[in-house]
């Protein structure tokens, strides 16, 4: 592992073994317990590693440490050529308008499940629960206020890969958003899917007679 750094190998060794003690990552890395114990408490403040106090038949409980969900997510995942193989071979087999259909009823499903958090909410409000729904799902979203209008701008996209083959993902982004907001008044001015941009950004209005 040359040119790798120490916390880079201890990440790699909880991937392998999913769990280890100070003493286990010592021994594989060839360093004091005490240097593991300070990566480890760096590894801990990033919510990179966590802990978990494990009793043991004879002696004292030992402390293992294993991967957050934040940790596994440091190692690849090649989710969007599975996804577009997948969507290739429902194309291939049923045609497009079934891959639209996929689409349109993942909208429907994600109405259905985010609709009652905006119920009873102002425009603004609103406006912050989508911001808020789309960076727990990691599309890294800032809004802007300007003259009656948000500025919504994505600088991650999880599905940016897919959209590039199936551009009605998009359309159907912005669907979910003018209904989940109530309003026709919703424009996408840049896509990374298809304008080969580093954001998406949409421009959002109230519905004048709203």
């Amino acid at each position: 592992m040359a040119g790798t750094s120490t916390r880079e190998i201890i990440v790699d060794l909880l991937k392998r073994h999913q769990q280890l003690s100070v003493t286990e990552l010592a021994k594989k890395l060839d360093i004091t317990e005490m240097a593991v114990r300070r990566h480890l408490h760096s590894l801990q403040k990033e919510e990179v590693v966590t802990s978990q106090l494990v009793r043991q038949a004879m002696g004292r409980p030992t402390q293992f440490y294993s991967l957050t969900i934040k940790g596994e997510h440091l190692f690849p995942r090649r989710y969007a050529p599975f996804t577009i193989g997948i969507l290739q071979d429902v194309e291939d087999v049923a045609g497009k308008e079934m891959v639209d259909q996929l689409f349109e009823a993942r909208r429907q499903r994600l109405l259905v499940e985010y609709k009652p958090l905006f119920e009873g909410k102002s425009f603004q409000e609103k406006v912050s629960q989508l911001v808020s729904l789309q960076n727990q799902q990691g599309y890294m979203v800032e809004v802007k206020e300007d003259d009656e209008q948000y500025h919504v701008t994505e600088y991650n996209c999880p599905i940016s890969e897919v959209a590039k083959q199936y551009p009605v993902a998009c359309a159907c982004e912005k669907k979910l958003f003018q209904e989940l907001l109530e309003t026709d008044e919703i424009s996408c001015r840049e896509c990374m899917a298809i304008d080969k941009t580093a954001y998406c950004h949409y421009v959002v209005k109230k519905n004048k007679d709203r």
